[in-house]
């Protein structure tokens, strides 16, 4: 069972799966919209997601036609991305997990917009964009 929740405490969910995919994307708005040099997610399946805490202080930015991001009205916490194009997957902010799940090997996505004064150092595959099964 995966756990995690917001900064303020008041979301927190849990999703009773392994995480499926494990991805660092590099893309412009999630570097503004976590405020760091990429966002760390964790795909889960939807049907197996649940909110424990909070859903009344849920926000939803929609921040392309097809990605809405989930976050926490009181603290900003970014909780996870959803994709109109793969509905079946939510993208969890790895940051808001608690502890250490089970993970497959990370890839870095959107290298291709990256920030310029970030360098990747490790030997995990990278994408310009999406990856092609995306």
């Amino acid at each position: 069972m995966i756990k995690g929740h917001c900064e303020c405490n008041r979301v927190s969910y849990e999703v009773d799966c392994e995480i499926l995919d494990f991805s660092h994307c590099h893309c412009s708005q999630c570097r503004r919209l976590h405020g760091a040099a990429y966002a760390t997610f964790a795909g889960v399946e939807t049907d197996k997601f649940r909110y424990l805490s909070g859903e009344e202080d849920i926000k939803i930015y929609s921040s392309s036609d097809t990605h809405e991001r989930v976050f926490c009205g009181n603290c900003g916490s970014n909780i996870l991305v959803s994709l109109e194009n793969f509905p079946e997957i939510l993208y969890l902010s790895m940051g808001a997990i608690n502890g250490n799940p089970t993970r497959p090997e990370a890839y870095h996505i959107f290298v291709g917009s990256k920030a310029p004064w970030h360098e990747i150092n490790d030997d995990s595959v990278q994408y310009d964009e999406d990856p092609p099964e995306l």
